[in-house]
C-alpha cells in the first residue's frame, strides 16, 4: 500500500516541515532523564508550542495520513518525541475521547493536549503478571466517592503524573474479566506512596504505587461500574494499535544511520551483517505499511484500533530488540560503552516483549481473534 498524499496534505507537510525549521533552533537542551520535574517541564513546553501552532489535535483528530506525515516530518527533523505526556496524549486521552462522557472530555482532554497535565498508566499489579484481569486493588463505594486500596507496579511516569488511569475491582465475586471498573484518579489525593524503579537502562519512568484508602470521586469513573475491561479493552486498543507508531519512524531512522556506519567501519563487508541489515529493512518498510493499514481502519471503524495492533505489537517489539543487537554487532566493542545513546536505546528494547502485553498475550489474541483458533490449543 503507498501512502498517496493529496494536495492539501502535502501543504500540510510543507507548512509543519517550515515550523519546525523555524521552532527547534529555540528549544532547550533536553534535560537529565531522571530529572523528572525537568523532563515534564521540557516535553509539556514541547506540546504547548504544538497546541499553539495548531498541532497539539495531531494525534487524536488529524486524518490518518496528516497523522503520519506528522510523525515522519517531526522524527525526521529531530523534534521532540511525547515523552511524559505518553499516557495522555496515546491512550488515556483517546479512551476518555470515545468512552468518557461530555463533561468528563470537557474536563480532562484539552488539558492534556495543552500539556498543562501529565498522566500515568496505574494497570499492572503485583502476582497478576500478564493476566491484567487478576488485578486485586479494591474499591469500595462509599457515597459519592470509591475508597481504592492496593497496590500497582510499572506505573508509568507516576513520578510525573497529575491523573492516573487506573483500574480496580469493583465487585471481587463476579468473574474476573467482570467486576473491574476503570477510574481517574487525582494524583495528589491523600493515601498515594510512589516509589520510583530503576530499569536495566538507569531510568526511572515506573513507579511502584500504594494506595491506602484513597476517595476517588464516582464522577471520576470512565464507563459504567464494573464495566472497565471493556473500557480496558479501548485503551489497550490505542496502546498497541498506534501508540509506538512514531517509535517505529526512529527505528527506520536507526537502521539509515546503521547502515552508513557500517559502510564506514568496515563491517558492512560482511554478508551475514548485510543480510540482517537487508532483511531489518524490510521488516521495517512492512511495520510502516501495516501502521497505515491500522491507523486508517481505525478511522474508518469510528478512531479505536482493532486486534490488528496485537499483529504490530508483536512483531514491532522483536524487530526493535533485532535492531539493536545488530547495532551491536555493527559498532562492536564501542557496544560496550553504556554512555552511547544506542546502549541506553538497546537496553530498553529488552522491555518492549513484555510493555503492553507480553508477546505470549499477543500471539493468543492474534490466534484467537484473527485466526479463529480455538482456545487452549
Amino acid at each position: 500500500m503507498e501512502l498517496a498524499c493529496t494536495d492539501e496534505e502535502e501543504e500540510f507537510r510543507a507548512r509543519l516541515r517550515e515550523w519546525l525549521a523555524a521552532e527547534l533552533p529555540g528549544l532547550p537542551p533536553k534535560p537529565d532523564p531522571l530529572d523528572w520535574p525537568a523532563r515534564r517541564a521540557y516535553d509539556c513546553g514541547w506540546q504547548r508550542r504544538l497546541y499553539d501552532a495548531g498541532y497539539g489535535h495531531v494525534h487524536w483528530d488529524a486524518s490518518p495520513t496528516q497523522r503520519l506525515i506528522f510523525l515522519e516530518e517531526t522524527e525526521r527533523a529531530g523534534a521532540p518525541y511525547v515523552g511524559a505526556n505518553f499516557v495522555g496524549l496515546l491512550h488515556a486521552g483517546p479512551t476518555i475521547a470515545a468512552e468518557g462522557t461530555p463533561e468528563q472530555r470537557d474536563r480532562w482532554l484539552e488539558p492534556v493536549l495543552r500539556g498543562d497535565e501529565v498522566w500515568c498508566q496505574g494497570f499492572s499489579e503485583p502476582e497478576a503478571g500478564s493476566d491484567l484481569a487478576a488485578l486485586r486493588t479494591r474499591a469500595v463505594r462509599d457515597g459519592d466517592a470509591y475508597v481504592v486500596t492496593g497496590q500497582k507496579i510499572w506505573t508509568s511516569h507516576a513520578e510525573a503524573a497529575d491523573w492516573c488511569e487506573l483500574l480496580v475491582r469493583t465487585d471481587p465475586d463476579a468473574p474476573k474479566h467482570r467486576g473491574i471498573t476503570w477510574l481517574a484518579m487525582p494524583m495528589d489525593a491523600p493515601g498515594i506512596t510512589v516509589r520510583p524503579l530503576r530499569t536495566l537502562a538507569g531510568s526511572t519512568e515506573f513507579a511502584e504505587m500504594f494506595l491506602d484508602e484513597v476517595r476517588v470521586p464516582v464522577g471520576n469513573r470512565v464507563g459504567e461500574e464494573n464495566d472497565g475491561w471493556r473500557v480496558t479493552m479501548v485503551t489497550l486498543s490505542f496502546e498497541r494499535g498506534t501508540a509506538f507508531v512514531g517509535e517505529v519512524v526512529a527505528c527506520r531512522r536507526v537502521l539509515g544511520e546503521l547502515a552508513r556506519t557500517a559502510r564506514k567501519n568496515g563491517t558492512w563487508d560482511d554478508p551475514v551483517l548485510r543480510r540482517r541489515l537487508g532483511r531489518l529493512g524490510a521488516e521495517f518498510q512492512a511495520l510502516w505499511r501495516l501502521t497505515q493499514w491500522n491507523v486508517s481502519e481505525a478511522q474508518a471503524s469510528g478512531g479505536v484500533p482493532g486486534t490488528g495492533g496485537s499483529v504490530f505489537k508483536l512483531r514491532y517489539s522483536h524487530a526493535r530488540q533485532e535492531l539493536y543487537d545488530t547495532a551491536a554487532a555493527v559498532l562492536g566493542p564501542e557496544a560496550l560503552d553504556l554512555a552511547r545513546e544506542w546502549n541506553q536505546d538497546r537496553l530498553s528494547s529488552l522491555s518492549y516483549t513484555i510493555a503492553a502485553g507480553t508477546s505470549q498475550i499477543q500471539q493468543n489474541i492474534v490466534a484467537e481473534r484473527i485466526l479463529g483458533l480455538p482456545k487452549g490449543r
